[in-house]
């Protein structure tokens, strides 16, 4: 009888362990098939962040936020002085957007013999005064004397 029992015993416990590794493979194939599916997610996102910011990609939306290129480039060095000339960035029309597209049809019609009557005025910003009210200072004037507590 003592050994009916050990017998039975040892094997509910093999099946116990059977049944547990089982388990713990199903856990592991899932596990596996979804560090493949966030690879993959991973790899797509990946690209597209790379398609985004591809010089091209980059200078087209800029283009359609009404960006324009800068001038030529000027440097500063450690010790203050100005490499290059810096250059002012070249103006061109306006973007379109779609709320001034509203805007501009509003607008009253110049009359036919005003060459310029095609073309709208751009807007000139004010440099005291930003889109929302609020007052910005202009820069200060740079001085060459270095701040007191510097040391230099």
């Amino acid at each position: 009888m003592l050994i009916v029992v050990l017998l039975s015993a040892g094997l509910l416990g093999l099946l116990m362990l059977n049944t547990a590794l089982n388990e713990g493979s199903f856990e592991l194939s899932r596990l596996k098939k979804q560090t493949t599916d966030l690879t993959d997610e991973k790899q797509g996102l990946q690209a597209q962040i790379d398609r985004n910011a591809a010089p091209d990609a980059l200078a087209r939306r800029a283009r359609e936020l009404g960006m324009v290129p800068g001038g030529g480039p000027a440097f500063l060095q450690d010790d203050g002085k100005v490499l290059g000339k810096p250059g002012q960035a070249q103006d061109s029309p306006p973007v379109k957007r779609p709320d001034d597209a509203a805007a501009a049809s509003a607008a009253p019609a110049a009359p036919s013999g005003d060459p310029s009557a095609g073309a709208p005025a751009p807007a000139s910003p004010s440099p005291t005064a930003g889109d929302d009210g609020v007052q910005i200072a202009p820069a200060p004037p740079a001085t060459a004397t270095p701040h007191p507590g510097s040391g230099r």
